[in-house]
């Protein structure tokens, strides 16, 4: 009997999974575009919403269409008064990230007719869960410290909505500004662990909240939008600039992970932490100096000539976390915030699966035993 080899690549390392026009990586080199266009450029002239429209929609927006999408999304960002309900019984002890994976896919409950071979009913899902889910978010925050939620303000919008609904208070233009960036630039990263969920999920053609539900769940993990928060953790720990090399050293003996450095595709500095260092600079000079920023810069002096050789440089994560803390945003809302952000590349990846829909069926590689013989009970 012949044996067919496969080769076995733990985690599908390198594996295509798809084509797709979305967006593209070159590591080497530290480049990201969504369909073509850098992100140092959209970052720059760019919005979020705009961004979104180009990823879903596959085109920059005319200023008509663009108007049309953002007044849609500022007339669903309120949510039913039943899932505000259902939140309130969540427990405050519970993380963010299970109470928006809950939430996400209570939508479904209300708006899932799966008719998703009509263009309208795309639409609708699209404009609804980029509007409800950052006041899902918001309105955990407030309801776990005992508040009712803030309903959103529709002169506002969609950075500052969520930085008023969050803080309840409209925030200064800068910092408003500096958020609508960083959720362009966490907007969109190929086929990463999330989207993948994401993909395999619409691949069954379910409909797109339990998809976002799903993406959300993978997300929660700490090896990919956990991370930043973990960022934070590690520079509390450090508490010192002169603490920051015995700290790596220590990291290095034991083979302990460094939060914020390394990634499966650049080797280089990622692109967006470059963008996040010089928005978090922005902050400090309106609204003051944070003292880990000090610990982070000594940190990545510090992998640099230890690690640089393997490739090893900050990704998004390393100075995310820093921007999310001088923007009020609390330490556990950092993967929340992410997602809000990932909802519009989630959906991109939706809607290009459904043009010719393949449903994932992946194969492996038996490692156990054959021929066993059942063994009765008394004889065990």
């Amino acid at each position: 009997m012949s044996v067919v080899c496969i080769e076995f690549k733990p985690g599908l390392e390198g594996v295509p999974a798809t084509q797709s026009s979305i967006s593209h990586v070159d590591g080497q080199l530290g480049v990201l575009e969504y369909r073509g266009i850098n992100i140092q450029e959209l970052a720059k002239k760019s919005s979020f919403l705009e961004t979104a429209y180009l990823l879903i929609w596959g085109y920059l927006p005319s200023k008509e269409e663009l108007e049309s999408f953002e007044y849609d999304i500022r007339y669903h960002r309120r949510i039913k008064y039943r899932i505000r309900d259902m939140m309130k019984c969540f427990p405050e002890t519970g993380h963010p990230m299970d109470a928006l994976q809950t939430s996400a896919a209570a939508l479904g409950l209300f708006y899932s007719r799966r008719a998703l071979d009509n263009p309208e009913y795309i639409r609708s899902a699209v404009i609804r869960l980029l509007a409800k889910i950052p006041t899902m978010v918001a309105a955990f925050q407030l309801m776990r410290k005992g508040n009712d939620a803030v309903q959103p303000k529709d002169d506002l919008d969609y950075a500052a909505n969520f930085l008023y609904m969050l803080n309840e208070r409209e925030p200064d233009p800068l910092a408003a500004q500096v958020f609508d960036v960083c959720l362009t630039l966490h907007a969109e990263h190929t086929i990463n662990a999330s989207t993948f969920s994401a993909m395999v999920t619409s691949s069954t053609l379910t409909d797109p909240y339990a998809v976002i539900a799903s993406a959300v769940g993978t997300l929660a993990g700490p090896l990919h939008g956990g991370a930043n928060e973990d960022v934070i953790t590690m520079l509390s720990e450090i508490g010192s600039v002169e603490n920051v090399r015995p700290y790596l050293e220590k990291c290095l003996e034991t083979k302990a992970k460094i939060m914020g450095f390394g990634h499966r595709v650049y080797k280089v500095k990622d692109p967006r932490a470059i963008i996040l260092q010089e928005l978090a600079e922005k902050l400090f000079d309106k609204f003051g100096y944070d003292k880990y920023y000090e610990i982070a810069l000594e940190m990545e002096k510090a992998v640099e000539e230890k690690l640089g050789h393997k490739g090893i440089y900050p990704n998004v994560d390393f100075y995310s976390g820093l921007v999310y803390r001088k923007l009020g945003i609390s330490s556990d809302l950092f993967t929340p915030v992410f997602a809000i952000a990932r909802v519009a590349g989630w959906l991109a990846h939706w809607k290009e699966q459904l043009i010719e829909n393949r449903i994932f069926r992946p194969t492996q590689i038996y490692t156990g035993e054959h021929n066993i013989s059942y063994t009765p009970i008394q004889e065990r």
